[in-house]
């Protein structure tokens, strides 16, 4: 989170920023914040999800 964290607070004067060129910048910036979000709440979801789909087999494995 700490790595998500920082690339998506350094981005931010890239998606804010103004002056000549911002045309340009802006659309970089805006795509990357959104997949640093993205990626990192699909990420929190999915890990213990799939952590859990394999203990629950692991756990059928073992069974017999």
């Amino acid at each position: 989170m700490m790595t998500t964290m920082s690339a998506l607070l350094a981005a931010l004067p890239l998606m804010l920023g103004g002056g000549i060129g911002a045309e340009l910048r802006r659309p970089l910036g805006v795509a990357m914040v959104g997949g640093l979000m993205v990626s990192q709440v699909l990420t929190l979801f999915t890990t213990p999800v799939i952590y859990l789909a394999f203990d629950r087999l692991a756990r059928r494995i073992e069974k017999r």
